[in-house]
């Protein structure tokens, strides 16, 4: 494999069973991303791409094919080291912001650190800087607008210096204006920190901020003409 290929999939399969039929989601999807590639995922709704994007990240098991992250293989490994992997090596972004209620802002960024035994309180309250959120590191979810939600939750996934970041729909639940705001601000960030970015996006206009941009039609992937 290149080293700069970053994450590769092989013919990678998904479907699932509702009653006695099959819902077949991916149909043999291959697809590289460089290392420090920022690469959009877009596609009509229910084609497939968070699908995709969970599966690529180790989230979902495939019912065929193969993912090889940073050089190893991603599947057929023990849940435990798929787990590590995901914590040390790989940040997520979701929709939903996926912050934990009873934490502040701070403690929500230093969480990844936490669950590996390394927290980090400097380094999370210097990403939250990053993230225009610092004079906020005390406040809860609670006390925040949806935008500052997921500033925060950007922060968090950077906390442990991953090498790849997954947003699922980052601009999901945002309006357009806040929502181009956290594009920028996600790709200026990965791109300042060499960081790999496959996010999932609705919206065209935003996808065209990245490198490249993908979409996912009857469960293959086409690369954008543009």
């Amino acid at each position: 494999m290149l080293a700069d290929v970053h994450l590769q999939a092989r013919g990678l399969r998904k479907a699932f069973r509702l009653g006695s039929s099959t819902l077949e989601i991916l149909r043999g999807v291959d697809l590289s991303v460089r290392r420090g590639e920022t690469v959009f995922l877009c596609g009509a709704s229910g084609a497939g791409k968070s699908t995709l994007l969970y599966t690529l990240a180790g989230l979902e098991q495939p019912t065929g094919g193969e993912v090889h992250f940073e050089g190893e293989p991603l599947f057929g490994v023990s849940a435990a080291r798929q787990a590590t992997v995901r914590n040390t090596r790989m940040g997520f972004v979701f929709q939903s912001y996926a912050l934990l209620p009873e934490l502040t802002a701070l403690e929500n960024v230093a969480l990844p650190g936490m669950i590996g035994g390394r927290p980090d309180a400097a380094r999370a309250g210097e990403l939250l800087g990053q993230v225009g959120l610092g004079d906020r590191a005390a406040h809860l979810p609670s006390e925040l607008s949806g935008g500052e939600q997921q500033r925060v939750a950007i922060a968090r996934a950077l906390a442990n210096r991953p090498g790849m970041i997954f947003a699922d729909e980052p601009t999901g639940n945002l309006d357009s204006r806040t929502g181009g705001e956290i594009v920028d601000l996600l790709l200026g960030l990965a791109r300042s920190h060499g960081t790999t970015l496959l996010a999932v996006t609705h919206d065209a206009r935003l996808a065209e901020r990245g490198d490249r941009v993908l979409h996912i039609r009857d469960g293959l992937l086409e690369e954008s003409d543009d």
